[in-house]
This record gives C-alpha cells, structure tokens and sequence, in this order.
C-alpha cells in the first residue's frame, strides 16, 4: 500500500479555507496521510457553505492541488472525494418490506435491493413535497437506521432464513444546484469528482467510532458558514440537521467591534484561541490597535451563546424532542474558548459530556514524515478520505439520444440503468407485442396474443449494444425505439372447435358433416377472420334445409325427424333420426348414392388436406413446424413453467408468461440469465432451459 495509484485524495471545500489530505489506508484500524495542505479563501467567494463564486473557489482548489502534487513528487492528482455541507439538507425515513414467495437464504443483493426500494420511496417523497418549489433534488447520501428480519429488529441480515425482511431507511437530498455547484467548480479546478459524501457523514466516520453508536450522542461539525449536527443511537445514524451559524458569525462581531475587514478580525480571533497575552492589528483607518484574547473572548461571549442555543434547539428537535447523553464538536469554528461550556448549558448536560474531538479521535492516523497535527479541522477532511472506501454515492454522467443524465456510480452500470435515470419507458426498449385478439368462443373467452415487434437498436458511441452493455463516465447512448409486432389474428378455420363434426341418422345410414360456425349470430365459413370482440358459436345442431342441401336433395313434405312432421327450420342434433321418406326403395337407393358421393368428398378433401399441410411443412424451417402444437418447458426462477402455441420462444416469452414486471423497478438494473450465462431478453431459449430473471 501507498502506491500513487492508491493514493484517495479528500477535499473540504469550507467556507473560509479548502483542505486537501492525500493518503492511503492499510487497515480498518490505520489510515496515513502522505500530504496534506490548507489554503484560506481570499475572498468570501463562499458564504454558509455555498459556493457563490465558482472561478475563485477553483482557483483556491488548484492551489491545493498544485502543493499538494509537489508534495507528492510531482504525482499528478486526477481523482478527488469531496463532501457537500447541509445548509439546504433535506432528510426523509422511511420504512420498506420485501416478502418472498417462500423462504429464502438473505444474500447481499437481496439487502442492497430493498435499501435501492427504500431510497425510491424516499425520493417519492421528497420529491412530491417539492412540487411547488419547482426545485429538484438528488440523494447525497443514505443509512440504514434499523433492520428488520420477519418483522424483528436485527442488525444484520446477511445468511438468515427468512419470508420478509425490512428496514427504516435514512436518506438525505440535497438540491441540485448545490450539487452541480460543487461538481463544476472541481471540475474547473482540473479533477473529476470520485465520490460524494456530507460533511456531517465524513465527520462521524471518524468522531463518533461504530462501537459508540450504540449511545445517543450528537455530533457537531462547526465550519465557518454552518454548524453541521448528527445525531447516533441504537448502532445507527437516526436524524441529520444544520443551523446556518457558525465561525463567520463570530468574525462579524470581532470586525465590527475592531473596525477591521474580515481576514483581519479572522485573524484576531484565532489568535484569541491562543495563549498570547496581547493582539496586535491595524484597522481600516490605517492605525496601529492592541487588544487581548480575554477582551476578544468577552466580546464573542453574546455571538456564542446565540449560536450554541440554536445549535443545542436543532439537536433537540432532531432527537425526538429530548436531549442527548453527550455533544462531540469538531471543525474550527468550535474551538473558541467557551463554547464548548455554552452548548453543555443549553443542552442541559455536564460540561465533561461536551468536548471538542481532535487528538483522541485521531490517534489512527499516521504521517509519512510523522508531523500530522491531530486538531478538530482535520477530522472532516479525514472522513471524507475514509468514505471513499465505502463509496456509495458518487455520480457519472452519460448522454442519452442527446439528454445528460446524472446517474450514481456502482461501478456496474448498464444502459437499462441510464434509461431508468433519464425515465425512457422500459417498453420501448423491448419488443413490443401487437395488440392481443379478445374473443368468445360458446361463451369462454379467447385470447390469441399478438406477436413481438423488434427490440430497440442501441448504440454506444456508434457501435452496437444491448440493455445489459456495461458504460462508461460521458458514453453517447443512442436507442431507436423497439416496434410493435402485428396483432393478434385467427381464422375460424384454424379453431380447433370448427373440425369438430355432427352425425344424424337418414334413413338408417350415418352420415357425418361438420358443425357449423356463428360470428355474432351469422354463419361463417372457415376463411373469416376473427374480429375483436367477436362472439363465435359452434352451433350444435343443423336445420333440416341444410342437412338436405348437405345431401344436394330438395326439400318436400313428408319428412320426419324423430317421427315428428319436419319443416325446413326443424333443428336436427347429434345421432337426431331422419327419415326422407317411409316406403319408397327409390328414395333408399338415391340417399345410398348421394351418400357415397359425400364420403369420397370427404376423402379427397381430406387427402388434400393433408399434402398440403405436408407441402407448407417441407417449406418451413424447422423452428416454424408444428406452430401450434411445439411446447417447450423451462425452469424460470426455479419453477417449472410450461409455454405452448408457438414455433419459437425468446427468454421475453418466458417473462411474460411468469408474471415479473420488468415496469416496476426494484433495483438498479435487471439481471438476466440462460443456463447460468448472462443474456439478453431476445435469445432463444429451447426446452428444459434454466432461466434466471432477478433486479440487481
């Protein structure tokens, strides 16, 4: 370890001065700084926090970047961690669950999903109460404040047995113009943002170690703009909040009492913090003065109790309405001498229960030339170093059909993710089936589904791709729309129902025709084409005018149907007895002919048939035979699941016929698998395939 490329380089971006630490970790327990560098803001180009002057405040971090690089031997420094303040800080806790069909072994991608679900449903939140402030926000960060295994506190999901797990998510929105504030500025200072985290986050990292958080204990960062507040308990980080009063407001009061610009009464009251007996400065009217931190101190003495009793209110409000069990302060702003007192009274603790944290809290922290100072400015810079080994919250950028979309970097994107980020419906990246034919046959209904359209084209920087293509930061992401297949169709002759056949009886010989058809009422022939909504009847019976037409006879009275008188309209059902006439041979001998003439119809027709079934068979390709009788079974998810009636299937198939809604995001992208090999939603899949569908 300490290699160049192994270096993380943080940066504090702060209200007066930028802070850069270069370093690398060996351990959980050890981190070494190998350059570390703090230059002051010659102007206020930063004000609460916020960056107002972005050109300045580049020019401060190329300062920083520059020393620091000679520090370093002349390594250049690309990659930078940075951390945003909580001036604008939006928080939101939410519960989510997630059931399983049946019990399931808890894996990590089963937890990451349902926290995913937790910061959407958080983001729902925020967002929706955002709608008239017509103001955007992004998630800057998230912690998980419990977790849940079958509805019982757990703190660790990993490996149990359950049916449902759940968790309170803290998540934490920042607008975006903060955001874009921060990323641009370091972007013109020459580096590109690796990871993003809060100052308070960073901070806790190092103030308050995981083993303390077991206790009720805030956190306060004291910069010159904001006092950042977190507050701990139960093992987790439950609440965040901010005051916009911190270091600046005390230098007002020393530049107004002294009549000095700013950086001088800056400079006044850190010497106030020091053990000189005497201050010496001039003021704006060019005359030399002299004063003593006892009379500095005196004169902060209103500023601090103010700030310290709106900072000890927001910790209140935070937790729950009650106090805490102790304070840690860090940042500069808090070493003013009593203020550390103040806040203890105002929060009603013990003054020992309120310390600035410094020394103690970084006592792992090493230096290559052993000359580290362990002091409270530190702890934020070295946080935000130590976050990004858990980098959850850094963006990219990819454009799409020409659109910029921010996206958080997992290190495993694709473009399904992009799409999701930048909204593009999931339908237009997928086939898209014609609309379905809906139909009653005797009163059931039918459904003959449309077929696929073709996928989406998809192009990254020019060369094809599919949904599942991993990106890179600044990818050209073009994707044409998927199409829509032709819709659902049927001809009655291809109902199975309209082969069916009826025999009557006629004159003691069976005679066997096949069973009409009714489209809303009216006979139809084999060649009509379903429409939508149509009602078709197999009709069950013949009249005896169409069993005589059948039999190319006329009609004459004289018939009889089951010994009954029969007219043209008389309905005739299965092995129903007619009798043409009762005593003439001759009537026997035609109906022996006519019936002989039917059967070798029949036969030829039959015979036809058949050839040329066979003769399209041979024309098709081996895939398309038998279309409507090829059923394949697959496992999907670990289930059986059985499809039929086409002569091919893509994995697509297999998704809609299972019932997963790929419209529903639950997770970052969707992962997709055939025989353990990763896919894409239009492989073919074939018999006894293995298929895996899971939101990742």
């Amino acid at each position: 370890m300490g290699k160049a490329d192994q270096y993380v380089f943080g940066l504090d971006i702060g209200t007066r001065s930028v802070v850069g630490t270069v370093g690398y970790k060996k351990n959980a327990s050890d981190f070494t700084v190998v350059a570390q560098e703090v230059v002051m803001h010659d102007t206020r180009a930063m004000l609460d926090g916020q960056i107002h002057d972005i050109g300045k405040v580049a020019e401060t971090i190329k300062q920083v970047k520059r020393s620091l690089e000679k520090q370093l031997g002349g390594t250049k420094l690309t990659d930078v961690c940075i951390a945003a303040a909580g001036r604008v800080l939006k928080t939101v806790t939410v519960r989510v669950d997630e059931t399983f069909p049946e019990e399931i072994t808890v894996k990590d991608v089963n937890i990451r999903e349902m926290e995913l679900m937790g910061v959407e449903k958080a983001y729902a939140a925020i967002k929706a109460g955002a709608r008239e402030e017509n103001i955007n926000y992004y998630c800057v960060a998230y912690t998980v404040v419990h977790y849940y295994l079958n509805d019982f506190q757990m703190s660790n999901l990993a490996d149990h047995k359950a049916s449902k797990i759940g968790a309170d998510v803290l998540a934490t929105f920042l607008p975006d113009e903060v955001i874009e504030g921060l990323y641009t500025t370091v972007e013109k200072a020459g580096l590109k943002v690796n990871n993003l985290t809060l100052e308070p986050i960073a901070a806790i990292l190092v103030a308050i170690p995981e083993k303390y958080r077991l206790l009720n204990i805030a956190l306060v960062d004291v910069g010159a703009g904001t006092s950042d507040i977190c507050i701990t308990k139960d093992g987790s980080i439950t609440a965040y909040g901010m005051i916009p009063m911190a270091g600046d407001a005390l230098t007002e009061v020393v530049a107004a009492n002294h009549l000095v610009e700013f950086n001088t009464a800056e400079a006044i009251k850190l010497e106030a913090c020091s053990k000189k007996k005497s201050i010496s400065y001039v003021d704006i009217m060019g005359l030399k003065q002299k004063t003593t931190p006892a009379d500095v101190n005196a004169e902060l003495k209103n500023k601090i109790d103010e700030m310290t009793k709106l900072i000890a209110q927001r910790i209140i409000e935070v937790n729950g309405g009650k106090t805490v069990s102790a304070c840690f302060v860090v940042g500069g702003g808090g070493k003013i001498k009593g203020f550390t007192e103040s806040l203890a009274a105002h929060l009603k603790l013990p003054k020992e229960r309120v310390a600035l944290r410094g020394e103690e809290v970084l006592s792992f922290v090493n230096s290559v030339n052993g000359d580290f100072k362990a002091d409270p400015l530190y702890v934020t810079p070295i946080g935000i170093c130590l976050n990004y080994y858990e980098k959850k919250n850094n963006f990219v950028y990819a454009s799409l059909n020409g659109d910029s979309v921010k996206l958080y970097d997992n290190n495993k994107l694709t473009v399904i993710d992009v799409a999701i980020a930048a909204g593009y419906p999931n339908e237009n990246l997928f086939p898209k089936r014609g609309k379905a034919l809906e139909f009653t046959l005797n009163g059931q209904a039918r459904l003959v589904r449309g077929e696929l359209g073709e996928a989406a084209v998809i192009t990254i920087n020019g060369k094809p791709a599919s949904v599942n293509t991993l990106i890179e930061p600044n990818d050209d992401i073009t994707i044409v729309e998927s199409t829509v297949g032709p819709d659902g169709q049927k001809d009655v002759e291809r109902l199975p129902e309209f082969k069916s056949s009826i025999t009557f009886n006629v004159n003691g010989k069976d005679i066997t025709c096949p069973k009409f058809m009714s489209a809303n009422g009216s006979l139809v022939s084999g060649f009509y084409s379903i429409k939508q909504g149509d009602k078709i009847e197999t009709l069950n019976y013949y009249t005896l005018g169409q069993i005589l037409e059948c039999l190319g006879m006329d009609y004459k009275e004289g018939i009889y149907v089951n010994n009954e008188p029969a007219d043209r309209d008389t309905k005739v059902y299965e092995n129903f007895k007619v009798e043409l006439d009762r005593n003439p041979a001759s009537a026997e001998h035609t109906l022996s002919e006519k019936v002989e003439e039917i059967k070798a119809v029949q036969a030829t027709q039959e015979a036809e048939s058949k050839a040329a079934e066979a003769k399209a068979s041979e024309e098709k390709p081996a895939a398309a035979q038998n279309t409507t009788d090829y059923t394949i079974t697959v496992l999907f998810n670990g289930a059986p699941l059985t499809l039929k009636g086409k002569s091919e299937y893509r994995f697509v198939d297999a998704s809609d016929a299972s019932g997963f809604d790929i419209h529903k995001p639950q997770g970052s992208n969707l992962e997709i698998k055939i025989n353990k090999v990763n896919a894409a939603f239009i492989d073919l899949i074939k018999d006894g395939d293995s298929l895996e569908l899971h939101w990742i």
